[in-house]
């Protein structure tokens, strides 16, 4: 969008690009009472959300012009997760039953056409939007975000399933990699960039169910981190999860998100337990005070 003349440059979109305002400016609304914000975030929620196939699923890219979705591929990953994790969250934070419905709906689809257990463990692979025919069989660090999620929607069984999963990934090379294909569990994306979801979702499981898992899973998690990640000025990306080539790079997210889910995992006495608290996709809390 140019600043100056309000005129947009590009009119593709993604589920999470949409989607992911509600929490941010639902509170905005609440604290300033001006409930201007969340009624437009939510609009467009609903418009997109009124888009999905008829078997209940969204696509990884749209037009928002014309509303004609530009990529069917429907999955958990990067340009549709925080969809997902806003439906839920927006009705934990505001008990806002539209969001309630969407959830419940998507995530029927999501565990109808998208979950797989074709090796004997839980995964969430990618599927045709419209058909429900299976198109790939990758998840990565990105789609670790699920877990907790599910664990917040009481389906603790589920996301300590999917978590089991997602540490098989982080184990298979001592680090997770960004990529890989779950029924040859070979890696496609060799890349780390520090992400924060499976330690999130881990905070968020030992938080709602108090698993032990959680905890011997965090303490492997920062193992890695400092065996792999380390160096002489703070920790740093690695260009490959295989050969354990760092990068060079400290993404602000590490310190935001996964280091503060590992203070959190490991903290005695619950923090920000409460069932008025609600993270944002960020990791930033957001308490219910109206």
């Amino acid at each position: 969008m140019n600043l100056h003349t309000g005129e947009p440059t590009d009119p593709r979109s993604n589920p999470a690009e949409i989607g992911t305002l509600l929490l941010e400016f639902g509170t905005l609304a609440k604290l300033t009472k001006k409930p201007i914000y969340y009624d437009r975030a939510k609009r467009a929620v609903m418009q997109l959300y009124e888009r999905r196939s008829k078997i209940g699923l969204v696509g990884e890219e749209i037009d928002v012009e014309t509303g004609e979705w530009l990529s069917p591929a429907s999955h958990v990953g990067g340009g549709i997760d925080s969809y997902y994790e806003y439906l839920l969250k927006c009705w934990k934070l505001f008990g806002d039953k539209d969001c309630e419905r969407m959830w419940r709906t998507s995530i029927a689809a999501l565990n109808t056409y998208l979950a797989d257990r074709s090796t004997g463990k839980l995964w969430y692979g990618e599927v045709d939007m419209n058909t429900g025919k299976r198109t790939a069989n990758t998840f990565g660090a990105l789609h670790a975000f699920l877990p907790g999620v599910l664990a917040l929607s009481g389906d603790v069984t589920r996301a300590r399933q999917l978590e089991s999963s997602c540490f098989s990934m982080w184990t298979l090379s001592s680090i997770e990699p960004e990529l890989i294909d779950y029924r040859t569990m070979k890696v496609l994306d060799a890349r780390y960039a520090l992400r924060p979801e499976i330690v999130e979702s881990a905070y968020v499981l030992r938080r709602v169910s108090g698993d032990p898992a959680s905890l011997v899973m965090g303490r492997r998690f920062f193992r890695d981190l400092v065996a792999y990640c380390r160096t002489d000025n703070g920790y740093t990306t690695l260009k490959s999860v295989v050969s354990k080539e760092k990068g060079d790079l400290q993404h602000s997210f590490f310190l935001a998100e996964t280091l503060k889910y590992l203070y959190l995992l490991f903290r005695p006495a619950p923090a920000l337990a409460g069932n008025d608290v609600v993270f944002n996709t960020e990791a930033h809390p957001l308490r219910r005070t109206w």
